[in-house]
């Protein structure tokens, strides 16, 4: 038998029933939409719960029938309602293993949607190609997904690809489930660009961090006297008007020397604000290392943080293999792998972390 347990206290389910009632309560309080963006969130936290909610009821709902139509069949020496039972407790077991996974994405900020940057590592016109493909396979993933993909900003190379790239991915856990891909992606192929065609190595890094958008959620502030702010026409795609006005900007932050940028808006006004949710991103990012360095130094633990440590091999050639360095999943579709299919990866990483909490 599988689905032996109860779904209901494994995820907390009264606490979430109890927290929809404060909702309901709050969206009827005559004054709750003087405050319009915090009646927004309310609604999204709401709807949000109401989901998970009804997700627990329903893999409930599969196990109990599922448990009642097996002790039916049993009593009654009833191998259909027997082999019924067991493809209705396999599905109990699927929205469980769903329900699971969720529940990994429990970290600060694991809900918000997410920023995510790629860099060309060393190797020239081929890192180049290797990072506009890894910009392909996240543009893929996202709307596979369902999530909101706009580039907000890209370099790029001389010859082919692109220096590096950075994306908004806006969705309910965006930020918690792309986490999994923080570190540098490494490709073994044949060289396109090689006219011996040689076998080449390549590199490239992926950075993510929650999109933080108007939150004041955390303790890093900016001081915009120590930002130093660049207006320039933008380079890329994007029509004439992008092109022929100064819509572009740069954001230096002096004090860290982080610089950020978004050229993909029409509006210079709305490439701005894009361009201070990015800084608050990257700066929410270096206090979090900060913070865990401190304790790291206090551990003992002497083993490098650094985000830019190799976590997956994609293997082209002389075998096809893409290879998690972390989980050691394997997976032998490259393409399957590199038009989007990421989900197997992040759930072993979401799944191998919570096993360690």
């Amino acid at each position: 038998m599988t689905a032996s347990v109860s779904c209901g206290g494994i995820f907390d389910y009264e606490g979430k029933v109890e927290r929809l009632e404060e909702y309901e309560e709050a969206t009827g309080d005559p004054s709750f939409w003087d405050d319009n963006e915090r009646a927004q969130k309310v609604l999204r936290d709401q709807a949000s719960l109401k989901k998970l909610v009804d997700e627990i009821d329903a893999a409930q709902l599969a196990l109990d029938d599922g448990r009642a139509l097996y002790e039916l069949g049993r009593e009654e020496g009833d191998d259909d309602s027997i082999i019924e039972a067991q493809a209705g407790l396999d599905r109990a077991d699927a929205m469980l293993a769903k329900l699971e996974f969720r529940r990994m994405l429990g970290r600060d900020h694991d809900d918000d949607s997410a920023l995510l940057s790629i860099n060309a590592g060393a190797g020239g016109v081929d890192s180049q190609d290797w990072a506009e493909m890894l910009l392909r396979m996240y543009q893929r993933w996202g709307e596979r997904n369902g999530f909101d993909v706009k580039v907000l900003d890209i370099q790029e190379g001389e010859q082919a690809g692109i220096r590096g790239a950075e994306l908004a991915i806006d969705g309910e856990y965006a930020y918690g489930r792309l986490r999994s891909e923080i570190g540098v992606h490494r490709l073994v192929r044949i060289s396109p660009f090689d006219s011996q065609a040689r076998r080449q190595t390549s590199f490239a890094s992926v950075m993510v961090l929650p999109d933080l958008g108007d939150s004041d959620d955390f303790d890093v502030e900016i001081d915009m006297s120590e930002v130093r702010v660049d207006k320039y026409r933008a380079s890329g795609a994007g029509g004439q008007h992008v092109n022929k006005t100064e819509s572009a900007v740069r954001l230096t932050h002096e004090p860290t020397n982080i610089v950020v940028a978004c050229q993909m808006e029409r509006s210079q006004h709305k490439n701005m604000a894009t361009a201070m949710r990015m800084l608050k991103a990257r700066l929410w990012e270096r206090e979090q290392q900060r913070r865990e360095q401190q304790i790291q130094a206090l551990e003992g633990d002497k083993k490098s943080i650094e985000w830019g440590s190799q976590i997956r091999s994609y293997v082209i050639h002389p075998y096809q293999q893409v290879n998690d360095h972390r989980t050691e999943l394997k997976q032998s579709n490259v393409n399957a792998v590199l038009d989007g299919d990421l989900d197997p990866f992040m759930e072993a990483f979401l799944l191998m972390q919570g096993s360690k909490a």
